[in-house]
């Protein structure tokens, strides 16, 4: 520790006074009226200022430098400036100021300004510059000192609470950490094109960058820590306080009155009068808050941190001693444990305390241990470094060259983000402090050279991404040329992108204006006044267009939205009805009055036509002229499911209706299906698509999954597929398809898939065995055909579950390897004369009740005419079986009115229910096909008036049904 000062100033004077009162200006003014001088300075930013104005005034080479980490000193240099820690106590000089005097309350740092203001004297004159609360301990401590008042410059008046969005230009934004600070930045980024970004822990080479960048008008935002209360002089018309607490290394706590006019004062400059006042998410600051800011009056400052500067280095023990000696004044407060103080315990309990024999031994592990913790890492992380640098010290008298230049190199890298930029700075500075120690290192100049390089390469790599991340320049060369009058007017080309001056500054799509995307992916409210003046033109002239398209350049899509031109100008909503949904006009503020509403009729009026023309049947079904009674609430009904009714919801009521009510209803295009009552025209893409926004607007919203996949499927034409669980099941159900086991079925398709099987069960009993067509089974069961499962586009498992949930059931039997062939052809003469055994039930099983439906009969038993005994260690082949599929014993889905299909005529209409007065009579408009089985045709034993026979596909030889046509073929005639 440097010795204290020891001459007497033949002038003593403290000038006090609130922020903006020139002490400062008057404490350089001063010193420069004297051959020599020294001022002490609480920052190493605002250390760097005076110096850069001291050097202007008297030339760099009669100004010296002197920080913790930085370390100027000319040969004949006569004015010093240094911070407060790092004044050099032992040279003798005129003129002497110690500036911010009130920080000797600080924990840390406040026992060494104690000693400045107690010991630190010029030859001819003395100032000790700071608040007006240090003038009762002044007068206390210091009896004979003179003190000046001096009053402010300018008014300091509240502007109340505003948002960080809305704070006026020239702002300064306080926050108390670092990430408080980058995230309002981010937000002033977004929202007014940028900001500067001034923290302590910055460089002042980072500093200075960022200072210029808010000076020279390129950002009007300044975000801050209250390192900005601390001197810096910027042009700041406005404070605002985001936080009224801050954490001060130990806890955190209130700002006192005091610290909040300190910042707050940086308001106004010279005779401009400033504001201050909070942001939204800050509390508003009570009235005697207020007042006692705008006045400047707080509490006095009573006591102040000391620590004994007389320290005895004869032994590690004594200095402990020494140090934790108390005050002798009631003025004097002893400082808590300081970070030296930690460090030499550390260095006690170890072996570098072993090393300390002599009183200059101590002396030098004090000094190490006054290495400050930039980077803020554990008491024992910066213990192990003061460790090794002190050892080495010890034994070889220098640090080693080869380990510091390993520390060294580890920090010279200038990539990364902020973060990790910032904490490299810390870290150089740590070994910058190390090398402008006196005789610690060999060549202790290439070292101060070194570090220095490394951080200024540093400190403009954290400039360039502070910029990066928190200026958007584009908006800040458009915000200067709009606040100068000096603008261009924005040219738009066909593409809708709106630039000023070469820089894309947004787009126009439909109505609305969207701003360009810079580096950062931000946005700023500076580009929407910037493009105003040829927004709202063009999106006049958008409206007029629109106004007189025709209906062929507005599309509604899958999404809701609707597009002109490719280009999304509203959006669907819920209306009163599900035919009357709601037109949302998607624009900005620049399409109003008559342009808004020439735009919403012209697009009410081609929704109407669009639901009109697509949805034409259903709405004609509301309200039907010719229907009355049961049939008109099934026309009814059916409206209201957009054209699908599944036929058990009304299976009452369509048993009720007559042949010629039925008639009119067809006429309308009503279908009656086997498991549906539809009109086949809204199955179609177009209607479809339409319904199904329709239904998702009441039922959910147009966002639910399903709603935009859906009607692609409809328009591949594919006629059923797999079923996504996520997908509410009722928009199948709209979309036009039924669920069938784990698959959907378009409802036209289920529909003539059952008008293929219902033949095929429903077979005379007393036909001719040869007459079974391709398909059909004996006993009334059917089996599946290549027809079949083409027309549902599956096959296999997929095929088996639809069929199982419409009720059918599989009976596999297997075929037998024959032993001899004239008997097995017999026996299959047998099995294949019997009666088919008709169901008890007259409605079919469900899918998951199959088990004991589906049980085996009497197998069959296939036959050759050539058949012989397989070899005794021949491989026996494998078992193959003949699925049937007959109509189960109990209701599908649970349904009591549902009938079996066999039961179902062409439109659905039961069999039981059609008029029975002649085979002959005609059946919906065309004659009855007449029964053969009069007499044969002695070439092929086939009726005489029977149509001819109609041409099978080829079986696939690997089927087991051709394997069964073929054991039929080979039966004897």
């Amino acid at each position: 520790m440097n010795a204290p000062f020891t001459q007497t100033s033949q002038s003593l004077k403290a000038i006090l006074g609130p922020t903006n009162t020139g002490k400062t200006w008057f404490a350089i003014e001063r010193m420069l009226a004297h051959s020599t001088g020294m001022i002490g300075l609480p920052l190493r930013l605002l250390a760097r200022e005076v110096y850069q104005t001291v050097s202007s005034r008297v030339g760099e080479h009669a100004v010296a430098l002197v920080t913790g980490e930085e370390r100027i000193v000319p040969p004949n240099a006569r004015y010093w400036v240094a911070t407060v820690e790092a004044m050099p106590t032992d040279i003798p000089v005129a003129f002497v100021a110690i500036d911010e005097i009130q920080t000797a309350i600080d924990f840390d740092r406040g026992h060494i300004f104690t000693d400045r203001i107690l010991n630190a004297r010029g030859i001819n004159e003395t100032l000790l510059l700071g608040a007006d609360t240090m003038a009762p301990l002044i007068r206390k401590l210091l009896p004979d000192a003179e003190i000046i008042n001096r009053p402010r410059m300018s008014e300091l008046t509240w502007a109340g609470s505003k948002k960080i969005t809305r704070q006026p230009a020239r702002s300064a934004i306080v926050a108390f950490s670092a990430r408080e600070v980058y995230a309002i930045a981010e937000l002033v980024r977004r929202e007014r094109g940028g900001a500067a970004v001034v923290m302590g822990s910055l460089s002042p080479r980072t500093r200075n960058a960022q200072v210029e960048l808010y000076q020279n008008g390129d950002v009007d935002f300044l975000v801050a820590t209250d390192a900005i209360g601390m001197g810096l002089n910027l042009d700041v018309h406005h404070v605002a306080f985001a936080n009224d607490t801050k954490f001060d290394g130990r806890q955190s706590r209130p700002l006192t009155p005091a610290e909040l006019g300190q910042i707050a004062g940086r308001a106004g400059r010279h005779t401009r009068n400033g504001t201050f006042g909070v942001t939204g998410h800050a509390e508003n600051f009570d009235d005697e808050m207020i007042v006692r800011l705008e006045s400047h009056d707080f509490q006095p400052i009573k006591t102040v941190q000391w620590r004994n500067p007389k320290l005895d280095f004869s032994s590690i023990g004594n200095l402990r001693h020494t140090l934790e000696e108390s005050p002798n004044h009631p003025a004097l407060t002893r400082v808590p444990v300081a970070t030296d103080q930690i460090s030499l315990e550390f260095l006690s309990r170890n072996e570098a305390g072993t090393l300390a024999r002599t009183e200059a031994d101590v002396r030098l592990l004090w000094e190490c241990c006054q290495i400050p913790d930039y980077r803020n890492i554990s008491p024992a992380q910066h213990g192990e470094i003061i460790t090794h640098i002190y050892a080495d010290l010890m034994t070889r008298h220098k640090v080693d060259a080869d380990w510091i230049a390993e520390q060294v190199r580890f920090c010279d890298n200038a990539d990364g983000d902020i973060d990790t930029l910032s904490n490299r700075i810390r870290q150089v500075r740590t070994w910058t402090f190390v090398a402008n120690r006196k005789n610690w290192l060999e060549d202790p100049a290439h070292w101060r050279e070194k570090t220095r390089d490394i951080e200024n390469r540093l400190s403009d790599a954290l400039h360039e991404k502070l910029t990066q991340r928190f200026v958007d320049r584009r908006t800040s060369i458009l915000i200067r040329h709009l606040r100068d009058r000096r603008m261009l007017s924005p040219a738009i080309n066909d593409k809708g992108e709106i630039s000023v001056e070469g820089h894309l500054i947004g787009t126009i799509d439909g109505f609305r204006f969207s701003l360009a995307k810079s580096d950062g992916d931000a946005d700023a409210k500076g580009l929407r006044a910037a493009a105003a003046n040829a927004v709202a033109p063009e999106i006049r002239n958008r409206a007029e267009r629109l106004s007189g398209a025709p209906n062929e350049e507005i599309v509604l899509a899958t999404d809701g939205y609707v597009r002109w031109r490719g280009e999304i100008v509203a959006e669907l909503a819920e209306g009163n009805d599900i035919f009357s949904p709601r037109i949302l006009i998607l624009a900005d503020e620049s399409l109003t009055g008559p342009d808004l509403d020439r735009v919403q009729d012209r697009l009410n009026l081609w929704l109407r036509h669009l639901v009109n023309t697509q949805l034409e049947q259903i709405l004609g079904l509301r309200e039907p002229a010719d229907l009355e009674g049961t049939a008109r609430g099934i026309a009814f009904q059916l409206s209201e499911h957009l054209g699908l009714l599944p036929r058990m919801t009304v299976a009452d009521e369509v048993k009720s209706l007559d042949q010629d009510v039925r008639g009119k209803m067809r006429k309308l295009g009503i279908k009656f299906g086997a498991y549906h009552i539809y009109l086949p025209l809204s199955l179609k893409p177009a209607p479809r698509e339409l319904a199904l926004i329709l239904w998702a607007l009441k039922n959910g919203g147009i966002r639910q999954p399903g709603v935009s996949d859906l009607p692609h499927i409809i328009l591949s034409g594919r006629t059923s597929f797999e079923i996504d669980p996520a997908i509410d099941r009722r928009l199948y159900e709209v979309a036009g398809f039924k669920l069938a086991g784990n698959r959907a079925v378009r409802i036209d398709i289920l529909e003539r898939l059952a008008d293929i099987i219902r033949p095929l069960i429903a077979l005379d009993p007393g036909r001719v065995q040869g007459e079974l067509p391709a398909g059909a089974a004996d006993k009334n069961g059917f089996r599946v055909t290549v027809e079949m499962t083409s027309l549902l586009g599956c096959a296999g498992e997929d095929f088996a579950s639809i069929l199982k949930s419409l009720g059918y059931r599989l009976q596999r039997t297997p075929i037998e390897t024959p032993v001899a062939g004239a008997d097995a052809v017999e026996d299959l003469a047998k099995l294949d004369g019997e009666a088919p055994e008709k169901s008890q039930s007259e409605t079919p099983v469900e899918a998951e009740d199959l088990t004991d439906a589906a049980k085996l009969e009497a197998p069959e038993t296939a036959t050759a005419d050539t058949a012989e005994a397989p070899e005794a260690d021949a491989t026996p082949e494998e078992p193959k079986f003949d699925e049937v599929w007959f109509p189960g014993s109990r209701r599908p889905d649970n349904n009591r009115h549902h009938r079996r299909p066999a039961n179902r005529g062409q439109d659905g209409q039961d069999q039981k229910d059609r008029p029975q007065e002649g085979r002959g009579k005609p059946r919906h408009g065309k004659p009855r096909p007449k029964s053969h089985n009069g007499p044969r045709d002695n070439k092929d034993n086939r009726p005489r008036n029977a149509p001819p026979p109609r041409k099978e596909k080829p079986f696939d030889p690997d089927s087991p049904f051709a394997a069964l046509a073929a054991l039929r073929d080979q039966k004897p005639k």
